[in-house]
C-alpha cells in the first residue's frame, strides 16, 4: 500500500474464549460424481488437506490481503505466510476451502529478491489449494497500468504460474489480469483477479471474460477499490469508481468485489444497474502487529442458510500454545469487530436469477417415491379422484385425499368446532425438494379452538398397523412468518385414542394419544410414541425450528429405537430407550391435529405438504428429498 490515504486504526476487540481451531463452514455431504468442471476444482486435493467437496452447499473462499511487510528487503520474514498456507492446505477438506485469492502488494518494493522469496513461499500452497494473485502498487512501478510490460512480478506471478491449476481459465495478453473458474456448492463460480491499475484494454478483456461466462456468479478482486473511515463504512476510491462505472455496475454477475491497499477494513453495499446488491469490501491488516502476520479472511458460503459468514484470523498465531503467545499475538489471533466478523444475508437463487435463473425441479410422479413397504402416501396436487382446488380456495368438508399406494388409507376433510372456510385452503406453496408442488394451508388456533383435520376411515388398514419391523414417517411443514398467536402443543399428525386404552402407564398423561408429532411453545418438534411392546413413551425433541421456510421432518424407527431428522439432519435429543412398534388402537390416523382425552382442541397452523408412511426404516438417501 502507498502511504497516501492511510486512516486511523479501528479498535481491537478480544473474545473471552477462542476456539481451539478456527472453523469455517464445513462440508455437509460426501462428494458425488463430478463433471469436468467439478474435477477441475476438486481434483487437486493435497495429501495433508484431504479432498475438497465441490458439491457440498457449504464452502469457503479464503482472502489474503497485503503481505508486503513480510517481504521487505532484509527484514523479510515469510514464516507467518508459510503458516497460513500450511493451514489452508491442512484444513482444506474440513473447512471445504474452494479457493484462495491474494489482493495485491505481495511485497514491499517489488525487487527480484523480494518477489523470489514470496514466490518460493507460495510453493507451500501450490498444488494443494488453487489460488490467484494480482499486482499491487508495491509489486510493480506504481505509475503504470497493466500495459507496463515485463517485471519481476510478472515473471514469478504471471500466467505460467497458474497454468497447471485446474481452476485457471486464462489471462489478459499483458499477463497481469487473470480469471479462474471453480466449482463449489454444486455450481461454477468466476473469480476475476485484476491489476492494481486496469487499462482500457484490461477492462475490455475482463468484459470479454464475463461475456463468455454469462451464467456464472463472479467475485472481482483487485488491489484498490474502496477506502473506509474508522466506523467501517466504505466508499469507492477514484480507481474503484472507474471499475464500478466501466465494469461492475453493468454486469449483474459481479455480486462481491474485494480490495486491499487501504486500511482500516470496511464494507458497503452498492446497487447495480439491475437493481441488485453488490458487496464491496476492503480487507487489509498490514498495519496490525507483525505486518498482519499472514492474516486471512474466510468467506463461508452457506447455500442452505443463504448467508456468507465472514471470519478473520491469523493461523500463525493460532498455531501457538495460548500460554506462549505474546500479548500482541493474543490480541491479534482473531479479529471480531464488525468490519472483520459478520454475516451477509444472500438469497443466492434470487440474486443470481437475472443471469442464471434456477429451473425448479419438476414434480416427481407418485410411483417414483413409493419404495417397498410404503403403507400410505398423500399429496395435495390433485392426484387421485378428488382434484385439488384453486390455490387459496377452501377445501370443503368431506373432500377425500386419496392414498396413492392403493392401500385404502384415504383421508377425509372435516373442520373442527365452528371453524369457517379459511381453516383449510388449497395452496401451491411447497418445499423445493417435495415430489408434489402443492400443499394444504391450515389456519388453526386457540381462543377459541379452531382448525381442520384429515382422518382415515374407520376401517382403514393404517389404523391398526403395529409397525413391528420399524417405520418411517415423513412430512413437509412450513410455519407462518410472523408466527402469530398461541399455538403451543398444536399437532401435526397423530393417531386418535388414549394410551391408557393400550394399557400404557408411564406417560405424561393416560389421556394423550399413542403417537403424535407436535410443536412445543418454544417451537420444538416433539415426537412422542407409546410402543406396541414396551410400556414406555420415548420422546424425541428437535431444536427450535424456523418460521417462514419449509422443512422436511422424518421419524425413523428400526424396531429398537426412534430417531428424528429435520432437513435430513439427525437431531440431538433422540432417546436411547427401547421402542418397538406403535400401540395403535384401530382408530384413525390424523393429519392436522392431536387429540387429548379423545377430543380435538386447536388445529395445526401453517402448511403441510406430501406425507408418507413406510413400514420399515429408510436411510436418509431414500427420504422424500433425496436431491437436497
Amino acid at each position: 500500500m502507498s502511504t497516501e490515504g492511510q486512516t486511523g486504526h479501528p479498535p481491537v476487540h478480544r473474545r473471552a474464549l477462542l476456539r481451539a481451531a478456527v472453523v469455517v463452514p464445513a462440508a455437509g455431504a460426501v462428494a458425488t460424481g463430478l463433471d469436468t468442471g467439478a474435477a477441475s476444482a476438486a481434483g487437486d486435493a493435497g495429501a495433508a488437506g484431504g479432498r475438497f467437496d465441490a458439491e457440498s452447499p457449504r464452502f469457503a473462499l479464503a482472502v489474503l490481503p497485503d503481505t508486503q511487510y513480510l517481504f521487505d528487503a532484509d527484514s523479510a520474514d515469510p514464516a507467518p505466510l508459510r503458516a497460513t498456507f500450511h493451514y489452508l492446505a491442512a484444513e482444506r477438506a474440513a473447512a471445504n476451502i474452494a479457493f484462495m485469492t491474494h489482493l495485491g502488494d505481495v511485497t514491499e518494493h517489488g525487487t527480484e529478491d523480494e518477489i523470489g522469496l514470496a514466490a518460493d513461499t507460495f510453493r507451500v500452497l501450490h498444488g494443494r489449494v488453487p489460488y490467484s494473485v494480482l499486482a499491487g502498487n508495491h509489486d510493480i512501478r506504481s505509475s503504470t497500468d497493466d500495459q507496463r510490460g515485463d517485471s519481476a512480478y510478472l515473471a514469478a506471478f504471471g500466467p505460467d504460474r497458474y497454468r497447471a491449476m485446474p481452476t485457471f481459465g486464462g489471462a489478459s495478453p499483458d499477463g497481469y489480469n487473470s480469471y479462474h473458474v471453480l466449482r463449489a456448492g454444486g455450481r461454477r463460480w468466476l473469480v476475476l483477479a485484476l491489476d492494481w491499475r486496469v487499462s482500457d484494454k484490461g477492462l475490455a478483456w475482463a468484459q470479454g471474460v464475463l461475456d463468455a461466462h454469462r451464467t456464472l456468479p463472479a467475485v472481482l478482486t483487485t488491489h484498490d477499490i474502496a477506502w473506509a473511515d474508522d466506523d467501517g463504512g466504505a466508499r469507492l476510491s477514484d480507481h474503484g469508481q472507474r471499475l464500478w462505472d466501466r465494469l461492475i455496475k453493468g454486469n449483474d454477475q459481479i455480486f462481491l468485489a474485494l480490495g486491499g491497499h487501504y486500511w482500516p477494513p470496511g464494507r458497503t453495499v452498492l446497487t447495480n444497474d439491475a437493481g441488485n446488491d453488490v458487496h464491496v469490501h476492503i480487507t487489509n491488516y498490514q498495519d496490525r502487529y507483525y505486518g498482519g502476520a499472514g492474516m486471512i479472511r474466510t468467506y463461508g458460503f452457506d447455500l442452505v442458510r443463504k448467508v456468507i459468514d465472514v471470519e478473520t484470523f491469523s493461523p500463525w498465531f493460532l498455531a501457538r500454545d495460548p500460554d506462549q503467545r505474546s500479548p500482541l499475538a493474543a490480541e491479534t489471533v482473531e479479529l471480531t469487530g464488525p468490519a472483520d466478523r459478520f454475516t451477509l444475508p444472500v438469497d443466492f437463487d434470487a440474486r443470481f436469477a437475472g443471469f442464471a435463473p434456477v429451473t425448479p425441479p419438476a414434480p416427481r410422479p407418485a410411483r417414483s417415491v413409493m419404495p417397498r413397504g410404503t403403507l400410505a402416501y398423500w399429496r395435495f396436487d390433485g392426484s387421485g379422484t378428488d382434484a385439488a382446488g384453486t390455490p387459496g380456495a377452501a377445501v370443503a368438508d368431506g373432500t377425500v385425499v386419496r392414498d396413492l399406494t392403493g392401500n385404502g388409507n384415504d383421508l377425509t376433510v372435516r373442520r373442527l368446532h365452528s371453524s369457517g372456510p379459511d381453516a383449510l385452503t388449497w395452496s401451491a406453496d411447497h418445499h423445493r425438494g417435495q415430489p408434489a408442488h402443492a400443499s394444504l394451508r391450515f389456519d388453526g388456533g386457540k381462543s377459541p379452538d379452531r382448525g381442520a383435520v384429515l382422518t382415515t376411515a374407520a376401517r382403514a388398514a393404517l389404523n391398526s398397523e403395529k409397525f413391528l419391523k420399524g417405520y418411517t414417517i415423513e412430512t413437509f411443514v412450513r410455519l407462518p412468518e410472523p408466527f402469530e398467536g398461541d399455538h403451543s402443543w398444536m399437532g401435526i399428525l397423530s393417531w386418535e385414542g388414549r394410551n391408557a386404552e393400550a394399557g400404557k402407564t408411564t406417560g405424561w398423561s393416560p389421556l394423550e394419544p399413542t403417537c403424535s408429532l407436535n410443536l412445543s411453545p418454544e417451537r420444538f418438534l416433539q415426537f412422542v410414541v407409546y410402543p406396541h411392546r414396551q410400556d414406555a413413551d420415548p420422546t424425541s425433541w428437535s431444536h427450535a425450528v424456523p418460521v417462514g421456510r419449509w422443512m422436511h421432518i422424518a421419524v425413523v424407527n428400526d424396531g429398537r429405537r426412534t430417531v428424528m431428522y429435520v432437513d435430513g439432519s439427525r437431531i440431538a435429543r433422540n432417546p436411547a430407550q427401547a421402542s418397538t412398534g406403535i400401540a395403535t388402537l384401530g382408530k384413525p390416523f390424523v393429519l392436522g391435529g392431536t387429540q387429548f382425552d379423545g377430543a380435538f382442541g386447536q388445529g395445526f397452523y401453517g402448511w403441510i405438504g406430501d406425507t408418507r408412511i413406510v413400514g420399515r426404516p429408510l436411510p436418509v438417501q431414500e427420504f422424500l428429498t433425496p436431491s437436497d
